[in-house]
């Protein structure tokens, strides 16, 4: 029986008091309460210091470059689609430089879960603002604060009708976890945007900030209602609304496969005549 200790005790890179310690520890009960063993899970991240969280883990990772966690991600769910895949990594990782990738994944709703630590700044470049940042947000880079309007990862996706979408805050013990062992187990795309503050380089967006605004979705919310989760998704500034936001019945990526392709590539017989030629056309 798999318990949170198998999934290892590391010394990490992070900054006293940073949003992700806790998120790390909600990750590993969420896959304990999955009933989730490590050698049955891969984590896929980019760069920056929420894409360190699967370097702390004993478990499958594959750690790529700045943006591109979802395609190596999807490329493993399609190779072997009885492993349990998450793509880890920050709001700038996969919103900015992976911006195009996110919106491929929506539109794919290939079966596994993108867990984004957002923390409305790039922390590991030292402070920058990110595409979730808000208006009038000042960094060092913008010292006339943001004039963008930040981007909602959570509406997009509500709007996109992918599998599952969540949105959590590190303060809120025991969410997220429970969030995960939902997003892991439901078919298609699962989204879970989490408040993950930036105690050095976001003075604005802190635990107080969040504290005061987020929410619980009450009970007798509906997450399969379209229409009301698209204004839930859209709730940002004096109140933000945290769980389960939708649930769809859009068909995923894998629906629409060969048999034989949904069988994934581990497994199947190589012709190693065939593939010598292959390696020996390269040389």
């Amino acid at each position: 029986m798999v318990n949170v200790k198998d999934y290892g005790t590391f010394e990490t890179a992070w900054c006293p008091g940073c949003g992700n310690f806790p998120l790390l520890e909600e990750v590993k009960k969420g896959l304990v309460d999955a009933a989730i063993e490590p050698h049955q899970v891969v984590f896929v991240s980019g760069i920056g210091q929420a894409a360190k969280a699967p370097h702390y883990l004993n478990a499958n990772v594959f750690n790529g470059l700045h943006g591109r966690s979802l395609p190596v991600a999807t490329g493993i769910k399609l190779a072997n689609p009885d492993l349990h895949v998450i793509a880890e990594s920050g709001d700038g990782c996969n919103y900015g430089e992976g911006g195009n990738h996110f919106l491929a994944a929506l539109r794919r709703n290939i079966d596994l879960t993108l867990l984004v630590h957002n923390n409305q700044v790039y922390g590991l470049t030292k402070g920058q603002a990110s595409p979730t940042s808000d208006e009038g947000f000042e960094t060092k880079a913008q010292p006339h604060g943001v004039h963008l309007l930040p981007f909602n990862p959570v509406l997009v996706a509500v709007a996109m009708h992918i599998g599952f979408v969540a949105r959590s805050f590190t303060c809120a013990k025991g969410h997220l976890a429970g969030l995960l062992k939902e997003a892991v187990e439901h078919p298609g795309l699962s989204l879970i945007d989490v408040l993950q503050p930036c105690v050095s380089f976001n003075k604005v967006n802190n635990f107080g900030w969040y504290k005061k605004r987020c929410y619980e979705l009450p009970g007798d919310y509906d997450p399969t209602k379209w229409e009301s989760a698209m204004i839930k998704a859209n709730e940002w500034g004096d109140k933000i609304p945290i769980g389960v936001i939708y649930k769809g019945g859009r068909k995923s990526f894998s629906d629409y496969l060969s048999d034989s392709v949904k069988k994934g590539l581990v497994g199947k017989h190589i012709d190693e005549k065939t593939f010598q030629k292959i390696i020996d056309s390269y040389k």
